[in-house]
């Protein structure tokens, strides 16, 4: 089952990348992804098919910043 890819997303793979980093930031998507490295801010172009074999989680959809905070309060 392909993953459900958006810009904005942060994306983890398997591997790291040589800084160290294994979380990117989804640019564009199509045919091929453009991914940003949130350690180093390299930017890589990659093939749907080979980024979905190397993709272990999707980690933060766009507009989700973290815990949802108490209005109330």
């Amino acid at each position: 089952m392909p993953w459900q890819l958006e810009p904005g997303q942060v994306v983890q793979l398997r591997k790291p990348h040589p800084c160290g980093s294994d979380r990117w930031r989804v640019e564009r998507t199509g045919a091929d992804v453009r991914l940003l490295c949130l350690g180093c801010g390299r930017r890589v172009l990659l093939p749907r098919d080979r980024l979905e074999r190397r993709l272990r989680a999707i980690l933060v959809a766009e507009g989700t910043a973290g815990p949802a905070r108490d209005a109330d309060r």
